[in-house]
């Protein structure tokens, strides 16, 4: 760790009322809307009740206005002109002003990246290299039969290849990487998925464990901080736990680790034995980290102007407005401090934070 990383972590841990540094991230809910049906999401398989959904939808109107986003850029440029902009939820390549927005970004010297799942890819490409894209993730769960299954879309998988081939056909396309959830629909395909991607020049290939909230968990969490950070059970839907094979995903994940391939790949947790994979997937009741890793690097703003903390899948706790206040105050605002405090007080973590990606 840098010597800057050392201050700042100091910083947040001693004194997290305020933060002496600047952001590292602001993730921007541009739009709210999907254009899939993703089995392991509350937004696609319309739950609306739970804090990830009402983070990701929800708020009006359905896209930021042009303004409100030039509002964000303007004061990022000129209060913390190193942070990265994050287009992340909830489907950013459907977003009205997606193209002005990255040439303004691009005109104050921010650097953009993008989260996808790729359908409407290929039609976009040549715009997103025009526009000074630095980075895009293209979230994909397996090869074509399965991924299109639990996407609801027969030729979703299609058109993400098409788009990051026609990104690879163009001058200075952004870096690419590729991000795959881990379900119990798709355990088995890893090895195959992985080597499918080995003739594209990714940045990296990700696999993410599952991030989900249990009823018991919420209630639990609830007892204690219900009534300032109230849960709610998020993403188990239609996901069941007890069908996850974890004697194949273990295996899995061996065959992954033990071969070379041209691109680094990455594990959201880092689970290297048997035990672990039982306690992540059964007993969430147990910390699987130490402590939020966003909550003291990351705000996001909605589609209203409303910000809350790090990123969707945090408690819905509004810190700010950006019609209230500028970016430099949101940062270090009273609630946002208090909660950084009641976390630190927590011990890093919280009950319902145990299987956030954030505390990986």
């Amino acid at each position: 760790m840098s010597i800057i990383n050392k201050i700042k972590s100091a910083n947040a841990l001693f004194y997290p009322q305020h933060l002496y540094y600047a952001p590292e991230w602001l993730v921007l809910g541009v739009n709210n809307i999907c254009n899939l049906h993703c089995k392991m999401c509350d937004v696609g398989v319309g739950y609306s009740e739970s804090n990830f959904s009402k983070n990701l939808v929800g708020s009006k109107p359905l896209h930021m206005p042009i303004e409100l986003f030039k509002k964000i850029i303007d004061q990022a440029a000129i209060y913390f002109p190193k942070v990265k902009i994050g287009y992340a939820f909830t489907e950013p390549l459907v977003y009205i002003h997606l193209e002005e927005s990255l040439l303004y970004a691009k005109e104050k010297g921010l650097n953009t990246y993008l989260t996808t799942n790729g359908l409407t890819l290929p039609q976009k490409a040549q715009m997103l290299c025009d526009a000074g894209l630095s980075e895009i993730s293209i979230s994909l769960d397996g090869t074509e039969e399965i991924h299109n299954e639990i996407r609801g879309n027969n030729k979703s998988f299609q058109q993400a290849i098409k788009g990051i081939e026609n990104l690879l056909e163009l001058p200075n396309p952004p870096a690419i990487s590729v991000y795959f959830a881990i379900t119990e629909w798709n355990i088995g395909n890893m090895k195959a998925f992985a080597d499918y991607f080995k003739k594209y020049p990714l940045k990296n290939l990700g696999f993410m464990h599952t991030n989900f909230t249990p009823q018991n968990i919420a209630d639990t969490h609830n007892k204690t901080w219900g009534n300032q950070y109230h849960a709610t059970l998020s993403n188990t839907q239609e996901i069941n736990l007890d069908n996850m094979d974890l004697s194949l995903l273990f295996t899995q994940i061996n065959e992954l680790k033990s071969e070379l391939y041209p691109y680094p790949i990455s594990f959201s947790p880092d689970i290297s034995t048997s035990d672990q994979l039982q306690k992540f997937y059964f007993r969430p009741e147990e910390f699987f980290g130490k402590k939020c890793n966003d909550i003291s690097r990351n705000m996001m703003i909605k589609s209203d102007g409303t910000v809350i903390p790090a990123q969707g899948r945090c408690y819905n706790l509004q810190i700010g407005s950006m019609y209230k206040s500028s970016l430099k105050e949101i940062w270090n605002s009273e609630v946002v401090a208090k909660f950084r405090s009641d976390l630190n007080n927590a011990g890093g973590l919280m009950p319902a934070c145990s299987r956030c990606c954030s505390a990986f």
